[in-house]
């Protein structure tokens, strides 16, 4: 129906509830605790019971979120759907139980309530008794919405403010399933069967100086797993190793929500934490042990997150990280084979490693195998050099100066500040009646246009920027590695392994015997290779109208069976 033609009814005494109108209702709790989910189908009983008892009304079946807040609508999939119906005319009334339940943002409220009755679909604040059909709705609806606000700004301080008691008082908060511990009423007590495994970590780490992907795979071995049976997640290990309440002590405060809107935290450096020795917390391992396994985190962090030892860590070995399974997406690890003629080093897939065969199909690479065959690719790179060389400097050259992203992307932020800015003066000018509804809604929606285009560039310049720094680095380096220093005529060497691999792929269809790989270089036509171990031969061939940088494909039959 028309609102204008609802308008002129009720003004003649007529009763929405008399009114032959589609109804729908929103429904939404702010978490999935029980009790919240047991109110969330209370009303959703009483709403559909409230529709189909109106003689005249349509039933709609209704929206619902879960465990959403009312700060914002970006996450509210149901809540945003309804918007959709509506504007695609599929109901006329919407009953909801107050603004805190469709929005409490001042802005959200307005916005989504105006464009509502351009649709011609009003909505029933039910315990604000506010009918949006209404003629003076929509300044009781300012007002409401804003007292809404001011609402949920005094909730999250409140929250802040118990949460700091809590702190003072040694409640335990926070995650309730905290590895080794069982957590009742605010109190940890630990849990011996889980303890076994944070020991073991801490023991593998601080003494046996073992790294974390290692300890993993040494816990699925020793039957340690997860709660749902898997090998220990890397992230998990290392929120383990850096939890002082495995050793007694109490931390709280790492971050702070710095608008209680958008709910955005920010991460407080480590002297702003509030830490200390708490005996109603048990210790599962000692300070000595946990201090010494953190001082050594720290330490291989540092070096780690240093340039000058990224490489060392990262790329220790001249094909770490470059070796993928086709099958699974991950890397191949390296390994050492013993045997009696001496040791052998191995590569091999990640899923292999932690479920054997039965995961993964794809056979060992030796290393001796791979620097066979990028020797004879660097042969015929040598023919190329000057080719190459000059491709290099063309696209160095192309390379827009990092400074020149900079400012434009300094000069995007700076119009998307100014656009904030006019979107909250729209909004004042809004609540002032300064501007129609209409004109509210054109100006608004042409502002939030301009928005997304300016982010759209910005994230795009960002792109551009990054892949700049990369190419230039690079490039460079390739460029100085053949020019200067690398003959092609010394045999296989790391660093041009380094240099000038990029990744090598491995084949669904690799066998034990045949091993087909697709190896793409950093610069130049990708090449496929092909392994024969049972004949100890191989061959290979440059793949043509490829874009540069790209795969490699080897095929190898391995004489020696690799279990």
């Amino acid at each position: 129906m028309n609102v204008l033609k609802i308008r002129n009814e009720m003004r003649n005494g007529k009763s929405i509830f008399d009114m032959p109108l589609r109804v729908t209702f929103y429904a939404r709790v702010s978490t999935d605790k029980d009790e919240q989910l047991n109110s969330l189908e209370n009303q959703i009983q009483y709403y559909t019971d409230l529709i189909q008892s109106k003689v005249s009304w349509t039933y709609i079946p209704g929206y619902i979120d879960e465990g959403i807040s009312g700060t914002s609508t970006k996450k509210r999939d149901s809540f945003l759907q309804m918007i959709e119906d509506a504007k695609a005319g599929r109901f006329d009334f919407i009953i909801t139980k107050e603004i805190s339940r469709f929005s409490r943002s001042t802005l959200d409220s307005i916005q989504y309530t105006q464009e509502l009755l351009e649709h011609n679909v009003g909505v029933l604040f039910q315990n604000d008794n506010i009918n949006t059909l209404d003629p003076d709705s929509e300044f009781r609806l300012v007002v409401m919405a804003g007292v809404a606000q001011d609402e949920v700004r005094k909730l999250s301080e409140r929250l802040k403010f118990g949460f700091r008691q809590a702190i003072k008082n040694g409640h335990v908060l926070g995650n309730d399933k905290l590895w080794g511990y069982d957590k009742k009423d605010c109190i940890l007590t630990i849990n011996e069967s889980e303890a076994k495994a944070v020991r073991r970590i801490f023991d593998l780490y601080a003494n046996q100086k073992m790294g974390i992907r290692r300890i993993s795979q040494k816990l699925y071995d020793e039957g340690f797993t997860s709660r749902r049976g898997n090998a220990f997640n890397v992230l998990t290990i290392r929120h383990i190793l850096e939890n002082p309440k495995y050793k007694g002590w109490y931390c709280a405060n790492k971050s702070q929500t710095v608008d209680y809107r958008s709910k955005r935290k920010i991460f407080l450096e480590e002297d702003e934490w509030i830490m200390y020795p708490d005996p109603s917390i048990p210790a599962i391992v000692s300070e000595e042990l946990w201090d010494r396994a953190n001082a050594l985190y720290k330490r291989r962090r540092q070096q780690m997150l240093s340039h000058q030892n990224a490489a060392e860590f990262h790329n220790r070995y001249p094909y770490s990280g470059k070796i993928i399974c086709e099958e699974h997406g991950t890397s191949f690890h390296r390994q050492v084979r013993k045997s009696m003629k001496g040791e052998k080093e191995a590569w091999q897939c990640r899923v292999y490693r932690n479920r054997g065969r039965a995961g993964c199909s794809a056979p060992q690479l030796l290393t001796e195998e791979l620097d066979q065959i990028m020797a004879r690719i660097f042969d015929q790179l040598a023919q190329d050099k000057q080719a190459i060389v000059e491709a290099v400097v063309k696209i160095i050259r192309s390379v827009p100066n990092e400074l020149d992203y900079q400012q434009d992307i300094r000069r995007i932020a700076e119009e998307i500040s100014a656009i904030i800015w006019k979107k909250d003066r729209l909004l004042e000018m809004s609540i002032e009646r300064a501007l129609s509804t209409t004109e509210f809604k054109q100006r608004n929606e042409r502002f939030n246009q301009q928005l997304q285009e300016l982010e759209r560039q910005k994230r795009s310049l960002e792109l551009e920027k990054d892949k700049s720094k990369i190419s230039v680095d690079q490039l460079s380096k390739i460029k100085t590695a053949l020019e200067e220093e690398i003959t092609f005529q010394n045999g296989i060497n790391s660093a041009l392994v380094t240099t000038i691999l990029d990744h090598i792929v491995v084949k669904k269809d690799s066998t034990r015997e045949v091993m087909r790989l697709d190896i793409h270089l950093k610069l130049g036509e990708p090449y496929e290779a092909i392994i024969d171990r049972k004949n100890s031969s191989f061959s290979f061939n440059r793949l043509k109208n490829i874009i540069p940088a790209k795969a490699i494909r080897m095929t190898w039959s391995p004489s020696v069976p690799l279990g």
